[in-house]
Order: C-alpha cells, then structure tokens, then sequence
C-alpha cells in the first residue's frame, strides 16, 4: 500500500473513531483532501478534511481538527500532526515510512509511481504529422518531444496509450511535390526548365531527382507526362516517409500508427469510403445542408464563428472534410479520447474540429496542444539558414550537432504554451552553463558511487565499460538492509 493510502487509511480510522464515540456529529467520513504543504516545515501532507466537515458537524474547523488528531491510532505512519490556519492538519511523517520507499523503488522498478485508473481510459496521441513532402523543420522536433513525453507520462499514470502520426499524404501538394522531382530530374539531364514558383525548392529535392537518375537514367525525359508525374509522385514520398521514420527512430520517437489520409478516400467491401460513411452519420443527426451547390456543416450550433464547407461546388473535398474524418475514423476504432499537438498557428482551427465531434455525440472528446515555436541560436545570435545548404536548419541538422539527449530537454524545458529559445553552442558545452550536462554527469557520478559501495567486487559488471547500476543497487538493499541509517535530512528529503 503506497505511503497516500495509508495515510488515508488511518485518517479515516480516526475520523470513524470519532463518529462512533459521538465526538463528532457526521453521518459520514468526509474526503481527507490531501494536499503537499508549499513551505518546509508544515509537514509531509496536510489535510483540508477538518474545513470540509465544518458545515455538516456544524462545529468550528479547528475543533474537528484537534478531535480528529486525538483519534490517530498509536501506531501509525504518522510522527506528529499539527493544527494550523483555519484547520489545516500538517502530517509529518514517521522516518520509516519514508524508508519503506526505497524497499518499494527497488521491488517495483520501472513501474514506481505508476498510475491506477479507476475506468479504463484509451487515448489516441497524434503528434508531429507532417507532410511526406520535405525534412523535418525543428518546429517538428518539438512535437516530437511533447508528444513522446506526454505518452510515456500518461502510460505512467495508467492510461492507455497509442500514438499516431497522420500521413497528409492526399491533395494537391503531392503533385507539387512530384512536378518539382519532375523539373529537377529534367535539369540535372541538361534541360533548360524553370522551377515553378509554387514548387518544393529545396537541395532535398535535387537529392530525390538523382537518386531516380541512378535508377533509371533519362528514360523519364520523353514518357507521358502524367504516368512520369505518378511514378515520381510515388517515390518522392517513398524517399521522405522513409527519411521521416529514420528521424524519428534516431530521436527514440515510435507510433503504434502512420495512418494515410489516403486511406479515407478508398472505399471498403461495401463501396463506401470512411468520408461517405462520417458524412452519413453527420447527415442523420441533422447537421449538413447544400447551398450554391455546396455541401455545408452547422457548426454554428456549436458555437463555431460560421457554418463550415465539407464539400465543394466541384464536388471536392476541403481539407477540413478529410481531417474531420480522420477524427472520426479515430473515435469509431475506440478511443475515448483524443490529444493532438499542432503548432500555435492553428489556434482557429480548434473550434470547428470540436464542432464537428460534438455533432457526432463525441462531446469533449478532442484536446489540443498547442506548441509554440523554436527559436535557434548561435552563441547569442539568431540562426536563420543552415551552413551546410543555405536553407533552413532542419530537425535532423539539429540532432547531428547536438545530439538527441541535449535537443529533448531543451525542447521540453518550457511549457507547450511558450516559445523555446534554443541555443546550440550552450547545448553542446559541457560545464555548468548548460543543463543537460548537469544531469549527464550526475548520472556518471551516482555510477561511479554505485561501483565504490559495491567494493569494485564484481568486475564483470563493468569491465568492458558497461556497468549496471541495477545489478549494484540490487546487492547493497538485499533483504534485511537497515534503511534506518538513512536519517539525514538530504536523504530524508530525498525519500519524500
């Protein structure tokens, strides 16, 4: 039983105690309320549950307090428990409870700490999504920060978890995307062709372009120009999905998912795609109404600023449509509920997503993080452009240089909501300007006392450079180890 049970068991004890022999007047025990005091030396825990019973005892808090304090069993956790403000009960706690800590923390490992649902709870993370047409841009490597810290806490805490990363892999942009391997292509063989001004422009393109000239050759200067465009198409996003999974994998970021936009347009056994079926749901509940050849959503009854378009007078698409089916498609595989983290410059576009679910009958469904963007620096200086391309720093530039432990802190070191100032140089140095640092020799020095305290008996442990302080730490809290020698104050605070 973790250390906040049994306080509650035994406040609750006390607190029936004193129903029973009439000293208070309570047909029940009221919620304990516990709360960490802010200030050392108001105790471990304090208890708000004297000020929550005041109105049903109909008796002064502090009077509830000092019955409820002489009702503590004799031997409990509790070393003392005092009486302050207006009821407050400051708990300190007996130095064994805090060292049963370390027995715990040993027994149960990588799972101390972890949360326990009293409903289950699926969670659908979706995070980074972005387009199979270009690099990662830094921005990127911040939702690849948020969204891998904030799964692996909410797994920790109980929840189920599965992380998702959605393919824009449909529209327009793909066939930009390939006219500009198309014109590279014909550039790189000699041909005088003009980069189109709405075309990917980048070095990456030109990389794409060669690497279908080692294959192929110039079989592609005289094809037809639509099966030269698919073929392009097709493996210009070949080439960055797979560079998009090598990143994420170099910077310890897996999806349970690469879900493909695509895939909503396609449709099933029975010859309807996913947006035929969401749109029939939406259809039934009474939300969709055609005008000027328009197929529009009533998001205005869900208090969205005005009524929002899912299909066009051409018959298309908006893109508003597909990524509200997305959202659809996530709640029909079971989700209870979502979490996306976009970028801050989709801050209008939270209202009518929320519409959309809510109109489905998934109200609340949907929370959305909103990442603020990276600022790069340079001793001080603002970085704009890359050295090595002369166009943007992208995400994997960054890992290369600094590497990934340094860019994940820095990257989560202020809140979501806030712009990130990051600094390269101060990244990569190793004194005590930089943090990152002070957590890497922190961890060097916590091993090297681990080999000490062990007597450097056990070579093999670390020999050829490899120690495991799990195996170390095991041997030194053997069964029958006297955690009472762990009685000074850092190591007590340390416990708490």
């Amino acid at each position: 039983m973790r250390i906040r049970e049994q306080l509650e068991h035994v406040f609750r004890t006390a607190f029936q105690g004193a129903i029973d022999d009439g000293s208070l007047p309570l047909d029940a025990v009221p919620d304990c309320g516990w709360e960490r005091p802010r200030e050392e030396g108001h105790g471990d825990w304090a208890s708000t549950a004297a000020m929550r019973a005041a109105k049903a005892a109909k008796m002064n808090p502090r009077d509830i307090a000092q019955i409820v304090v002489g009702h503590l069993p004799k031997d409990s956790i509790v070393s003392s428990a005092e009486i302050a403000g207006p009821g407050f009960i400051n708990v300190t706690l007996k130095n064994a409870a805090l060292q049963s800590v370390i027995e715990a923390v040993r027994d149960e490992r990588d799972s101390y700490g972890q949360g326990r649902l009293d409903k289950p709870c699926k969670v659908n993370v979706e995070y980074i999504s972005a387009n199979p047409t270009g690099p990662f841009h830094v921005g990127h490597g911040r939702w690849a920060a948020l969204g891998d810290a904030t799964s692996r806490v909410m797994r920790h805490a109980g929840y189920d978890v599965f992380e998702e990363f959605y393919i824009n892999d449909q529209g327009n942009q793909m066939d930009v995307f390939a006219e500009s391997v198309v014109v590279r292509y014909q550039q790189l063989l000699g041909q005088n062709v003009e980069m189109p001004e709405q075309c990917y422009a980048g070095a990456y393109v030109k990389d794409i372009a060669q690497a279908i000239i080692d294959e192929d050759g110039d079989r592609w200067l005289d094809a037809d120009a639509r099966e030269r465009l698919v073929s392009f198409r097709e493996r210009a996003y070949a080439y960055e999905s797979a560079e998009q999974h090598r990143i994420c994998d170099e910077f310890g970021t897996t999806f349970d998912c690469w879900f493909s936009e695509r895939t909503l347009y396609q449709p099933d056994e029975s010859g309807k795609s996913s947006i035929d079926k969401a749109i029939a749901a939406m259809d039934e509940a009474g939300y969709l109404y055609e005008k000027e050849g328009a197929l529009w959503f009533r998001s205005t009854d869900f208090s969205d600023d005005k009524d929002r378009v899912l299909r066009k007078s051409d018959g298309s698409y908006t893109y508003f449509m597909s990524d509200m089916d997305y959202h659809y498609d996530k709640m029909q595989r079971g989700f209870d509920h979502l979490i996306d983290i976009w970028g801050a410059d989709h801050h209008g576009y939270i209202a009518r997503c929320q519409a959309m679910l809510s109109a489905w009958g998934y109200d609340g469904a949907l929370e959305v993080m909103l990442g603020q963007l990276v600022n790069l620096f340079r001793d001080g200086k603002p970085v704009r452009m890359s050295k090595r391309t002369g166009e943007m720093v992208t995400f994997e530039e960054l890992l290369d240089e600094v590497g990934v432990d340094a860019t994940r802190w820095i990257m989560l070191s202020r809140s979501a909501d806030q712009m990130v100032d990051f600094d390269i140089e101060v990244a990569k140095k190793q004194d005590a300007t930089n943090p990152v640092y002070y957590v890497q020799y922190a961890h060097a020095r916590i091993c090297s006392i681990l080999r000490k305290a062990a007597g450097e008996s056990d070579l093999t442990a670390h020999e050829s450079g490899v120690l495991d302080p799990e195996g170390l730490v095991d041997g030194m809290l053997a069964e029958g180890t006297d955690l009472a020698l762990l009685s000074d104050e850092s190591e007590l605070a340390l416990m708490r």
